[in-house]
């Protein structure tokens, strides 16, 4: 049975599995994919430490596997010149952006309207555009309270998959697989960031939940943008 139609125990393979056999399960799981849906396989890289963890195994699977990052007019001024060095080294990354007017400091009054527009809408527009059937994510099951329901092959969206290959990685293992590779992050990590998104939505945090500094004092408190969460190519519907 191929590894992408596996019904395993999430909660076990956290536990259970070392950082070896995490690693290997991951590259196992985008080289099947890719073998399965080839340039329909696309990376979406937010540049936190995840996703470019994600794009350094994805790379390591093929070389020709494309992606694509979402940005937006509040993205701190490190993570845009760090997403300038990331695709001078790897072109084969799409940037897509909004830049339609929304009233002024949305995020405070709306935040979920806010993301909508800023990301959601153009990460549509990505897979619409590059042609996607199966996605490829950072997420990860230990990240927060709002992540523990995903699985690692998921169909959401009728008829366009998305693959979580690290989504039974801790916090720690991440990190361990970052430094023994060498793979260049987000500077602002070195400040105390643990969770990266829009610098007025992204505040430093010691609580226990790795997503908790994001949206304080908004109903959307360490919660989601909505990317993970609302139809992408299904809007009209209900999504899966």
């Amino acid at each position: 049975m191929s590894i992408l139609d596996n019904k395993d125990d999430l909660k076990g393979l956290v536990e259970n599995l070392n950082f070896k056999e995490k690693v290997d399960r991951s590259l196992q799981l985008i080289d099947e994919a890719y073998k399965k849906y080839g340039d329909g396989l696309v990376v979406a890289n937010s540049l936190g430490k995840d996703s470019v963890a994600v794009w350094d195994l994805a790379k390591r699977v093929s070389p020709k596997i494309k992606g694509f990052i979402i940005t937006t007019r509040f993205k701190p001024k490190a993570t845009k010149q760090f997403m300038k060095e990331h695709v001078a080294k790897y072109p084969e990354l799409k940037i897509f952006e909004n830049d339609e007017k929304i009233p002024d400091e949305l995020y405070k009054t709306d935040p979920d309207k806010c993301c909508d527009i800023l990301k959601v809408q153009p990460i549509r527009r990505a897979v619409e555009e590059m042609k996607v059937t199966c996605w490829v994510t950072g997420l990860r099951c230990t990240e927060g309270r709002t992540r523990t329901d995903f699985q690692e092959v998921e169909e959401r969206d009728k008829g366009l998959i998305k693959l979580n290959p690290i989504l039974i990685w801790k916090e720690r293992e991440v990190w361990q697989y970052l430094a023994l590779y060498q793979v260049p992050v987000n500077p602002l990590y070195r400040e105390g960031y643990r969770s990266l998104g829009c610098e007025p939505c992204t505040h430093i945090s010691n609580a226990d939940d790795e997503r908790a500094g994001r949206w304080i004092g908004t109903s959307k408190c360490g919660g989601e943008c909505g990317i993970h969460t609302r139809p992408l190519i299904n809007v009209e519907g209900d999504g899966i």
